[in-house]
C-alpha cells in the first residue's frame, strides 16, 4: 500500500477545524479541541488505531460543545475517507472487544462506503468534564457518515462513565486498525468491485 495519509481544511460559522491523519503510524497525536476530555478519547483512538493524528479546532465553545465535538468527528471522518484512497488491499471489516477496568466495549465497523452508525454507551452523566455525555457516541456517529463507513459500538458492561466512554473509544481504534489493514490481496474488497463510488 502507498502512504496513506490525509489533510483536510473544514471552516463553517462554527468551527475551524484542521486535520492530518496518517493511518500507517506510530499511535501519535496531537490534538486541540478546547475540550479536554474530547481531546482525550481522541488521542485514545489514534493511539490504539496506531494512526498519527494533529488536529487543532477553534469552536464556539461560548454556545456550547456541540458543534465542536460534531465537526471534530465529520473533519476525521473524512480524513479516513480520503486517506483511505482506492481501498485496494484493504481487510475493509474490523472488530474489537476492549476493557477498561470494570467497563467492556465491542465495536464492529465495514469500510462499506455506506455510512451507518449505531451507538450504545449507556452514559448516566450529563457530563464528562466539558463534554456532554450525549455528543460522545454524537462524535463516532459523525465520524462514520464523513467516512462512509458502517459502525455499530456498545458498551456490555461498565459503572464509571469514563470508563465506559474510553473504553468504547479504544474498541472503535482497534476495529478500525483491523479494517485498513492490509489483506494480503490485491484489489477492492467487494463483490461489487467497487467500495463508495470507487470502481476497479
Amino acid at each position: 500500500m502507498s502512504s496513506r495519509k490525509a489533510t483536510i481544511d473544514r471552516k463553517t460559522n462554527e468551527t475551524e477545524i484542521n486535520v492530518t491523519l496518517e493511518l500507517d503510524g506510530e499511535g501519535t497525536s496531537d490534538v486541540q479541541t478546547g475540550i479536554g476530555f474530547l481531546d482525550h478519547l481522541l488521542g485514545a483512538l489514534v493511539g490504539h488505531g496506531r494512526f498519527n493524528l494533529e488536529l487543532r479546532c477553534k469552536g464556539d465553545l461560548q454556545v456550547d460543545d456541540h458543534h465542536t465535538a460534531e465537526d471534530c468527528g465529520l473533519a476525521l471522518g473524512s480524513a479516513l475517507q480520503e486517506a483511505l484512497g482506492d481501498r485496494s488491499g484493504i481487510t475493509r471489516f474490523g472488530y474489537a472487544y476492549a476493557p477498561l477496568d470494570e467497563a467492556l466495549a465491542r465495536a464492529v465497523v465495514d469500510i462499506s462506503g455506506r455510512p451507518f452508525a449505531t451507538i450504545d454507551l449507556g452514559l448516566a452523566r450529563e457530563r464528562l468534564g466539558e463534554l456532554s455525555c450525549e455528543n460522545i457516541p454524537h462524535v463516532l456517529s459523525s465520524l462514520a457518515t464523513a467516512a462512509g463507513i458502517t459502525l455499530h459500538v456498545d458498551v456490555l458492561r461498565g459503572d464509571n462513565d469514563h470508563h465506559r466512554a474510553e473504553a468504547a473509544f479504544k474498541a472503535v481504534a482497534l476495529a478500525l486498525r483491523a479494517a485498513v489493514g492490509s489483506s494480503g490481496f490485491d484489489g477492492i474488497p467487494s463483490t461489487k468491485g467497487t467500495i463508495g463510488g470507487v470502481a476497479k
